[in-house]
Parts: structure tokens; C-alpha cells; sequence
């Protein structure tokens, strides 16, 4: 078993409308990870993202928005949940706080930002 406080939470500024709560880096587990994403416009802030490697289960903690993909949309609240598929193109558009839970664990290599 492990625990982390959320003192012990690392803070990752990803870019000028997102930032992360970042348990990972002290769960030190490979097959999943866990933060907490505060997104405040769009993110990326241009072009799309896409994760390589990982799943992501992303719960809406508070706040709503929309996740873009290149051929359509999906509006989302407090209370929903959204799984990302490996390979998935997308960006993030809204006002929320995101719990996400990556399989196998997210790493900054395996993440590919396209135009």
C-alpha cells in the first residue's frame, strides 16, 4: 500500500490555462497514475493532444467544459466521467478541476501534441 498527502502533491504547471496536482511522482507505480488537472480555457492551448502510450479515466470533480475531438464534440459537468483511448486526438475546452487516472502510468515522452 501507499499513500501520499496532498502536501506531498507535487504542483505542475503544464502551460498558461492548466496546472496539476501531481500524486504520481510519490506513488512511484508504473501501471497507473493519479493527479488532479485544473483546466481554465483550452488546453492544449493550440492544435490537439494525443497519449501514445496510456488510458485516461478523467472524472469531473467541479466545473464543466467541452472535449474537442477532430470530428465532434462532447459537453461535460461536475459528476461525469470521460475514458480516453490510447491514441486519441483531442483538447480539452472549460472551466473544471479533472481527477485523472492514467494506464499505464503517464510519462511527458509518450504524450504527442499535433497541429
Amino acid at each position: 500500500m501507499k499513500f501520499v498527502k496532498k502536501e506531498e502533491a507535487q504542483k505542475v504547471i503544464n502551460s498558461d490555462t492548466s496546472y496539476l496536482l501531481e500524486y504520481s511522482k510519490k506513488l512511484d507505480d508504473k501501471d497507473m497514475d493519479f493527479c488532479i488537472n485544473t483546466i481554465q480555457g483550452r488546453y492544449p492551448e493550440k492544435g490537439y493532444c494525443s497519449n501514445l502510450k496510456c488510458k485516461e479515466m478523467a472524472y469531473i470533480l467541479e466545473g464543466n467544459g467541452t472535449i474537442h475531438k477532430k470530428d465532434n464534440q462532447i459537453d461535460f459537468k461536475q459528476g461525469d466521467v470521460i475514458l480516453i483511448d490510447k491514441e486519441e486526438v483531442y483538447f480539452w475546452e472549460g472551466h473544471c478541476q479533472i481527477i485523472m487516472v492514467c494506464s499505464p502510468a503517464w510519462y511527458k515522452e509518450q504524450c504527442q501534441l499535433l497541429d
